[in-house]
């Protein structure tokens, strides 16, 4: 132990007890915000219960946004996590439900529009389109919610538009935020208590990652850091 406290500073060690201080909270958080969704999830056949989860999906998008919040602070050397997470609640909750309402709506939808057209001689063609905007709406939803996290005082119609510019045009680290998200709901899906207990936070905090360089040329990231310096 002396040698392996002799390899590692004590930085390293606080820098890693916080990452996971952080992670654990933020799952908590998560799961405390998202409960109607969560219960909905855990209880139901999504195939059988999907308007209702529909209707509750879009309640989660405000804790998404406030673990955005808890992640900033964290690298920023601001507020711990409980207290990040409420300010992310209080400043952007109108705003995230306006996305995820929104984000729930175009999805169901295309998804509607799948159903519709799974039988016909277009659907070789029609489905995967509306499956990849369906993935779009889901990217562009996670950015935005990424924004107002950054800048809660931002025009929605803004953020919205930015978000879907940058999406597409930094569409590797979209495609990469949306493999990381959808390697979550796998592990949900297998093992709920290890999805809401221990990734949670790490999928959402490489995606948070991957959408702040996303958003670096509207959040002017590089100005932040040499202030902060």
């Amino acid at each position: 132990m002396k040698k392996l406290n002799g390899l590692v500073s004590h930085e390293t060690w606080a820098s890693l007890i916080g990452m996971i201080y952080l992670g654990l909270i933020v799952n908590l958080l998560l799961v405390v915000s998202s409960l109607p969704l969560v219960v909905l999830l855990v209880t139901t056949d999504p195939l059988y219960s999907w308007p209702l989860l529909a209707i509750a999906a879009p309640l989660a998008a405000p804790g998404l946004a406030a673990a955005f919040r808890a992640f900033r602070e964290h690298g920023e050397g601001g507020l711990g996590p409980i207290r990040a997470f409420v300010a992310g609640l209080r400043a952007t909750w109108r705003r995230a439900l306006l996305i995820g309402a929104a984000v729930a709506a175009v999805i169901v939808v295309l998804l509607v529009d799948v159903r519709m057209l799974s039988n016909t001689a277009v659907a070789v063609f029609t489905v995967p389109l509306l499956g990849v905007l369906a993935l779009l709406a889901i990217a562009v939803g996670l950015v935005a919610l990424v924004a107002i996290a950054e800048v809660p005082a931002a025009r929605l119609r803004d953020v919205l538009r930015a978000s879907l510019y940058l999406s597409l045009r930094r569409w590797y680290l979209t495609a990469a935020s949306l493999a990381a998200l959808a390697a979550q709901v796998a592990v949900f899906a297998t093992a709920p208590a290890l999805g809401l207990g221990l990734t949670a936070s790490a999928a959402l905090f490489f995606a948070w990652t991957n959408s702040r360089f996303t958003l670096r040329p509207v959040l002017d990231l590089d100005e932040k850091a040499a202030a902060q310096a």
